[in-house]
């Protein structure tokens, strides 16, 4: 009896369990059928809603049509777009968020400190000019190509000792120098009638400065005649800056159909690339639009001071002269 009761006790759970089992089983078939049933009859009332037969005239008609006599409205697929526009929404706010956190995050230590030591190694550029103006004299030769310039500084060096420094003479000297690095470019330039750049100019200006003051052993005392320069506003104001400010400007004005007859006379024996008639024209619309205005600038100073070079060199000679007499007095 006592070994009979396990064995009642499986069969009851076991009958329970298969009972439990088919009735699940039933309820899930009659759950199937009525849902194919219902997918049926929608498909069927979907597909004969609209028909389109041809009437008598051979022209389309509407068939099964409700009861309203016109058509149902066609069921559309909706979109939706907010999933889209939210997704958009918390990715544009996460990366502000990024943004922002980077802002107040502390600077790298390893980037600030080569920067700051770049910043140590590199030159600090000094606001204090190279030769005091008590010490040295300089004065700007300016004038159109052709005005002669050279002629009359050289007089002026024969007569009262000033040194004569050509800012052309030094830049074709450089590029003609062998192993400069410079001379191609300088070479290029002056052909083309262009300006050479300032920094170029104004180092050859400066070494040469220092190499007359050294071997005249003057106690660092020189007067200057800078011809050719500065040839634009740029070049004036660095020079000045951190080489000498000038005395004052000596300015040779000769038209353009004078200088031009010049020029091509001198070129003939010169051998300079730049005494050509393509060249000539393109260094004066060079000097009116780069050169007049520094001339222009250092007049508005009281610093100028005009001379008509039209007439031969005696005649301009006695006229620099004068006008340097009334400068600098009789003891110039």
């Amino acid at each position: 009896m006592a070994s009979s009761l396990p064995r009642q006790a499986f069969r009851l759970a076991s009958s329970s369990s298969t009972s439990s089992t088919t009735a699940a089983l039933r309820a899930a078939s009659a759950t199937s059928r009525r849902c194919a049933s219902t997918l049926q009859n929608t498909t069927a009332r979907r597909s004969t809603q609209w028909t389109f037969p041809k009437n008598g005239s051979g022209k389309r008609s509407y068939s099964n049509l409700p009861p309203g006599g016109s058509p149902p409205p066609r069921e559309t697929n909706k979109i939706n777009f907010w999933p889209f526009v939210a997704v958009i929404a918390l990715t544009s706010g996460a990366y502000m968020l990024l943004v922002n956190r980077r802002k107040d995050m502390p600077p790298n230590p390893s980037s600030s400190s080569s920067s700051s030591s770049a910043a140590a190694a590199a030159p600090s550029t000094s606001s204090t000019p190279a030769f005091s103006p008590t010490d040295v004299t300089v004065i700007f030769v300016l004038g159109g190509p052709g005005a002669g310039k050279g002629t009359q500084c050289a007089r002026l060096v024969s007569d009262y000792g000033f040194t004569h420094l050509s800012a052309g003479d030094l830049l074709r000297a450089e590029q003609d120098r062998p192993g400069s690095q410079y001379g191609q470019l300088i070479k290029d330039y002056i052909k083309n009638g262009a300006i050479v750049p300032m920094e170029v100019t104004i180092a050859l200006l400066e070494n040469a400065m220092r190499d007359t003051l050294s071997a005249t052993k003057t106690n660092g005392k020189g007067r200057f005649l800078i011809d050719g320069f500065p040839r634009k506003m740029d070049q004036a104001v660095k020079f000045e800056e951190v080489v000498c400010p000038a005395k004052m400007v000596l300015f040779y004005d000769c038209p353009e159909q004078e200088m031009e007859k010049r020029l091509l006379e001198r070129g003939k024996t010169s051998g300079r690339a730049d005494d050509n008639a393509e060249s000539i024209r393109k260094r004066f619309r060079t000097f009116v639009e780069t050169s007049m205005p520094v001339v222009d600038y250092f007049e508005k100073q009281g610093k100028v001071v005009k001379v008509d070079s039209t007439p031969g060199p005696e005649k301009v000679y006695e006229e620099t002269r004068e006008r340097l007499r009334r400068v600098f007095g009789d003891k110039f």
